[in-house]
């Protein structure tokens, strides 16, 4: 059995399906009731209470986990005592381009390190899903707004992080490895909107944030510190995160799918 926690979310939902689909007893974990597909069941547990946890993780094989609640260390226990061999952490690139600014993830990552388990960290970019921000304005008025408008990176599309995880989930040889997920190209967000206004069939009308107006926006839905950290990233990026990786494709196979791809898949979204 295979356990995925955050399994409602844009990583958790697609990595359940995708090994459902393949036929792998998978249970999937929230905090709240959700419809799950056929193949899989789904328990309730909270990540920041670790001992509601315990009970589900009991004969399984192996963990996706999704970094929720302030006690890894108590997480990873509890996967040890209910007889996991196999790990795959959802991380995040910043923990090892920005890790003071992503010590969340950093944390995380440090506890899975010091554990006994065998385990796999994935470290992706900006979500291609991000852009659903835009569902609001664009349905209203056929309008996107983002700061930094000619500063590109390689978002990627969550299903194809779940399509890595799927792999190492199911495969001992990603054990200790660890992969930077991106998309295949670097996108600006004037190109973002472009290739959304092609999925749509209409014209989009970008419009360029100020920092603080996009800064503003952002605490709306975190804690200041990652949303200026989320600034920095968008505005400033490192040379590391620019570059595209090759990590999905090593392990997939294939290429992984471009924005222009998620957005055609999404438009309804925006309709």
């Amino acid at each position: 059995m295979i356990v995925v926690t955050g399994a409602t979310g844009n990583v958790g939902r697609p990595l359940v399906a995708a090994l459902a689909s393949a036929g792998v007893r998978v249970t999937a974990v929230s905090r709240t009731p959700a419809a799950v597909p056929d193949g899989a069941v789904h328990r309730v547990a909270d990540l920041a209470a670790p001992d509601s946890l315990r009970p589900v993780l009991e004969g399984a094989e192996a963990l996706f986990l999704f970094p929720g609640g302030p006690a890894p260390a108590e997480l990873l226990s509890a996967a040890e005592a209910g007889g996991v061999r196999r790990l795959v952490l959802l991380s995040s690139q910043g923990a090892a381009t920005r890790p003071e600014a992503y010590a969340f993830f950093t944390a995380y990552e440090e506890a899975v390190r010091a554990s006994d388990l065998p385990a796999t960290i994935l470290r992706p970019g900006g979500f291609a899903t991000n852009a659903l921000a835009w569902v609001p304005s664009v349905r209203a008025s056929r309008t996107a707004a983002a700061p930094f408008a000619d500063v590109a990176l390689p978002f990627v599309d969550p299903a194809d992080v779940a399509s890595v995880a799927a792999a190492a989930l199911l495969d001992d040889s990603h054990a200790g490895a660890s992969y930077t997920v991106t998309g295949p190209a670097a996108l600006t967000p004037r190109d973002r909107a472009a290739a959304l206004a092609t999925a749509l069939g209409e014209p989009i009308r970008f419009v360029e944030q100020t920092p603080a107006e996009a800064r503003a926006q952002l605490l709306e839905l975190m804690p200041a510190p990652i949303a200026d950290a989320t600034l920095a990233v968008l505005g400033s990026p490192l040379p590391e995160e620019q570059k595209v990786s090759p990590d999905a494709e090593l392990v997939l196979g294939r290429a992984p799918r471009t924005f222009a791809e998620w957005a055609a898949a999404s438009a309804d979204a925006f309709r």
